[in-house]
């Protein structure tokens, strides 16, 4: 895979010589944006830009980073993209990239004129792939439920991604760390009316459960800030197949998170 470094290293208990794969993976807290923002494309592109410069393999931003959520859209349908044509490759063209593949939540037009919660796999200019959020919300929500645990694969690197309330079902991460992905990558936007409370601290508790129980990296980019009367606090971080917290971002603050994932070769 371009990108990836290739390292070898002693094994201490028997001495011996094995390979390890090291992907550098980047989470983006974006701002929180009004609903129906078009600030979202520029504001990647930089980060996009950044990941260059260091590196990095797989660029994760928030959950429908782009135009915002459609439960919270005067009209819905305006902001949904179809996935499967053309215009949504049109639309992320800015953010193409011969290095970093970059993964990118949107309000995604359906078949039969449903909207789903989707996140788009952007990879050297070209739509590789989109996984539909399973559980769109707790309660109510406009968006149609996708059907699909699918795992996708760039270069060396097989990963899943969960969107958001997906994270909190362990039978989502267990069908695609048993498909074989070792990083699952977490486009959340945990933005609430201020009286609902933090996230961010439920999040942090899933990932590292998610991570020891699967043996996989977990990767979370949300959304922080103020807007149209919500608050995010934030609660991207990343976080090794261990458990380990490798780094967090700041409250309340974009922040831009790169980590290196050392997997078995």
């Amino acid at each position: 895979m371009d990108g990836f470094l290739f390292t070898t290293v002693a094994g201490r208990r028997h001495e011996e010589w094995f390979l390890v794969l090291a992907v550098r993976v980047a989470a983006y807290q974006a701002p929180l944006l009004p609903s129906g923002s078009t600030d979202a494309l520029r504001l990647i592109r930089a980060r996009v830009a950044q990941c260059e410069a260091a590196g990095v393999d797989v660029l994760c931003c928030p959950e429908a980073i782009l135009g915002g959520l459609a439960d919270h859209a005067a009209v819905p349908a305006a902001i949904a993209i179809d996935g499967r044509s053309g215009a949504l490759a049109t639309m992320l063209a800015p953010l193409a990239s011969e290095t970093v593949t970059t993964i990118i939540g949107f309000t995604e037009s359906g078949e039969a004129g449903l909207l789903f919660n989707s996140a788009a796999i952007f990879e050297r200019g070209v739509v590789t792939g989109i996984y539909r959020k399973v559980h769109p919300a707790i309660r109510k929500s406009v968006y149609a439920p996708g059907c699909e645990a699918p795992v996708f694969r760039i270069g060396s690197l097989s990963f899943g991604v969960l969107i958001c309330y997906d994270s909190t079902f362990p039978e989502l991460a267990r069908v695609m760390a048993g498909k074989g992905a070792t990083v699952l990558f977490i486009p959340t936007n945990n933005a609430l009316r201020p009286e609902q409370g933090d996230a961010s601290h439920d999040a942090r508790h899933l990932d590292i459960a998610m991570a020891r129980a699967n043996g996989v990296a977990v990767v979370r980019a949300d959304v922080a800030g103020r807007a149209d009367g919500l608050i995010s606090y934030g609660s991207s971080e990343i976080v090794s197949s261990d458990g380990s917290v490798l780094c967090a971002a700041t409250r309340l603050k974009e922040d831009l998170l790169i980590a290196e994932l050392v997997q078995p070769g």
